[in-house]
């Protein structure tokens, strides 16, 4: 009995706690849910929005004629809320399959009912960001508005369009690497991280909501900040000329077999960069622009360095040009070392003035040698007065220091003075090279090489970068005149005589190195060659300076002016044959053609305008707007020329004019053109005189 009893009381006490417990439950459900149910929605709703980051699109970067080098691209991702407030079961269920069958013709990738099916499934699972397509231009996005239910906006139809941008480079690998790019992981370079500040922009924010899986959906709840565009950037960059600069090095790394290479063209009064190409061969032969070789890395010149050594000394007065050296038959020794000519013979007792313009390594440093044996910290001395062991600060980040030892470093020894002074022991990149021949023709300014001149916003200009100098003078007038004769002569009797041209005079320097390889330095099994050429041109005005760099030619040689001086010769010739102001001079008396020049069809004030400067006599016949040109003789003579008007509906005649004025004809009759070559038109895809319909598409092909 008593057993039954205790049973009961447990039974009865188990029995209390569940009520109790159900009862406690049921109390806190109704706190919840009536009591504070409005302060845990509250919170429920901040954990399950927030408001994010929404990048801005970037500025463009401009060529120095205002072509695109990058720009940014919008590009969409499509979502669509198969339970927006608005879309009921009846408005869904009615235009589904029409709506499939706009996006299967729109995407083209699958059928209209396999995207009804898709779009009917993802209703029944009751999802509100389901995607639609990954990516999708802007005019889809503006066709995708018009369609079935998405054309009664998103809190009815559901679209959800997520902008991106994608930064694309109109002019493909030219100047890949020095235009840059900003990596979603990784280090940003060139002058997209350089002036970063300007082209990023203000960031914007917008409410989104966490949704299962992670993903995060925008709502507009109209408290958001849109993203400010960034400002665009004007490069100093010349497209004609960096596409010369980049086929030319590329054709002669690929003659050469060589692992990489690099130019830089720069304007010599500016210190303004007009082309830099850096190429590297991949496993499959093919030349890509992906390491800046010219800005980041430091290599030992080579006869480069012999110019600035000789200048220290001139400046110092420990040797004059006319001071005889001896070659020693092309070796001298160092200690340990001997240090050999590419002429084995030697050449003997010569000048050190033709030292220089034949390179010899034993005449240059012998000549330094025995000019600061005793005192080599003032040789160093003199080579950092000139800025030598200073970066140039370029903005574009990755610059490569240089390296100029003294006497006080523990790598300093007895044989540092005299190979520093034909270029090893030292490091320097090619633009630092550039830059000292730079000074050379710009009358002893060291100038900085700049890429950028302006940057604009809006069409209004925010920031203008100005010509910088970073020494006045490198040296005396008297010393940089007869160096720039050396420099001539190297180019007129000395190792660079290929380049010779008798419209063009150049000047420059020859450089062949031998590269160091880690520990193995210069005891290689295959040794390992840096062929350059740097220098400048017209020689008796500079206006252009350049340098050329080819590492490791493995065939045809690996001398300075036959692996690096034809690209500088293809060059210097480009820029001469389209810049009229480098050909005064040339003409002789008794050679200056008379004959009219030629002149394109066009507008009849231009033209009259332009042959009256020029001093040009023109006989013109009519009153019309339009002209054809023929030259003769003596005399342009302009005929009246007929375009059809937009009203006619027929297609303009634009054979013989310019771009600008065959753009402003076809344009202006609603045509949309396509553009080939430059100079005068010479064919245009659609027949003149035929009829076209507004918003044609028109190709029309120019030659010079």
């Amino acid at each position: 009995m008593n057993e039954q009893r205790i049973m009961r009381l447990r039974i009865a006490l188990i029995c209390t706690v569940f009520v109790g417990a159900a009862m406690a439950i049921a109390i806190r459900l109704f706190t919840i849910q009536l009591v504070e149910g409005s302060r845990w929605l509250a919170r429920a709703d901040k954990v399950a929005t927030a408001f994010r980051s929404v990048e801005s699109d970037r500025g463009h970067i401009y060529s120095d004629d205002g072509r695109l080098l990058a720009t940014s691209v919008p590009e969409y991702e499509v979502r669509m809320d198969l339970r927006a407030d608005g879309l009921t079961d009846a408005l869904f269920h009615a235009h589904v399959d029409s709506l499939g069958w706009y996006l299967s013709r729109l995407f083209n990738d699958k059928s209209s009912q396999a995207y009804a099916r898709e779009l009917m499934d993802a209703r029944a699972r009751g999802e509100r960001y389901h995607r639609l397509k990954q990516r999708c231009d802007h005019l889809q996005l503006q066709e995708l508005e018009t369609f079935p239910l998405f054309r009664l906006g998103r809190y009815t139809g559901g679209l959800i369009a997520v902008k991106r941008t994608e930064r694309i480079r109109p002019c493909g690998r030219l100047a890949r690497r020095t235009i840059g790019w900003r990596p979603q992981d990784g280090v940003p370079y060139g002058i997209e991280a350089g002036y970063d500040e300007w082209l990023r922009g203000i960031t914007g924010r917008r409410l989104e909501r966490r949704l299962s899986g992670g993903v995060w959906m925008p709502i507009d709840d109209g408290n958001g900040q849109d993203p400010e565009p960034g400002s665009d950037v004007h490069t100093t960059i010349d497209v004609n000329l960096q596409d010369v600069a980049d086929n030319a090095l590329a054709e002669q790394l690929r003659e050469h077999r060589a692992h990489h290479g690099c130019v830089v063209v720069m304007e010599v009064a500016t210190g303004y960069v007009k082309a830099i190409s850096n190429l590297t061969r991949r496993n499959d032969s093919t030349y890509v622009d992906d390491e800046n070789y010219a800005v980041g890395h430091a290599t030992e010149p080579g006869s480069t360095f012999k110019i600035p050594a000789i200048i220290v000394a001139m400046e110092d007065g420990r040797v004059k040009l006319d001071d005889i050296v001896d070659t020693r038959g092309g070796k001298v020794r160092y200690y340990d070392r001997v240090m050999t000519d590419s002429h084995e013979e030697g050449y003997g007792q010569i000048p050190l003035s033709r030292a220089l313009e034949l390179s010899t390594n034993s005449g240059v440093s012998r000549a330094i040698n025995q000019a600061y044996k005793t005192e080599p910290q003032r040789f160093v001395e003199g080579l950092r007065r000139m800025g030598l062991n200073e970066p140039l600060g370029l903005r574009i980040p990755g610059e490569g220091m240089p390296v100029l030892r003294g006497p006080e470093d523990k790598a300093w020894s007895g044989v540092s003075l005299p190979y520093m002074s034909i270029g090893y022991e030292v490091m320097l990149t090619p633009m630092q090279t550039l830059a000292f021949y730079n000074a050379i023709a710009n009358g002893g300014r060291f100038m900085q090489p700049q890429f950028v001149t302006r940057v604009t916003r809006a069409g209004r200009e925010v920031k203008r970068f100005d010509p910088v100098v970073l020494r006045e003078r490198i040296c005396s007038d008297r010393t940089l005149e007869q160096i720039r004769g050396v420099l001539e002569g190297v180019v007129d009797s000395g190792t660079a005589t290929n380049l010779r041209d008798t419209h063009l005079r150049i000047a420059g320097k020859t450089g062949t190195a031998q590269i160091a390889h880690g520990k193995l330095g210069y005891k290689q099994t295959a040794t390992v060659y840096q062929a350059s050429f740097v220098g400048y041109f017209p020689a008796e005005a500079p206006r252009y300076s350049c340098i050329v760099v080819v590492s490791s030619p493995s065939s045809s040689g690996y001398y300075g002016n036959l692996v690096a001086g034809p690209v500088f010769m293809e060059i210097a010739e480009k820029i001469h044959s389209n810049r009229l102001e480098l050909q005064t001079g040339l003409a002789h008396a008794g050679e200056i053609d008379t004959r009219s020049p030629v002149t394109f069809s066009g507008d009849r004030r231009d033209l009259l305008a332009a042959t009256a400067a020029l001093g040009v006599a023109v006989l013109a016949d009519g009153e019309g707007e339009w002209v054809s040109t023929q030259a003769g003789d003596s005399v342009v003579t302009a005929t009246t020329r007929t375009v059809p008007g937009d009203a006619t509906g027929l297609v303009p005649n634009v054979l013989g004019m310019g771009a600008k004025d065959a753009l402003y004809v076809l344009e202006n009759r609603g045509l949309r053109v396509r553009m080939n070559g430059a100079g005068m038109v010479k064919k245009q895809s659609l027949t003149p005189g035929s009829r076209c319909q507004h918003g044609s598409h028109i190709t029309i092909e120019l030659t010079l």
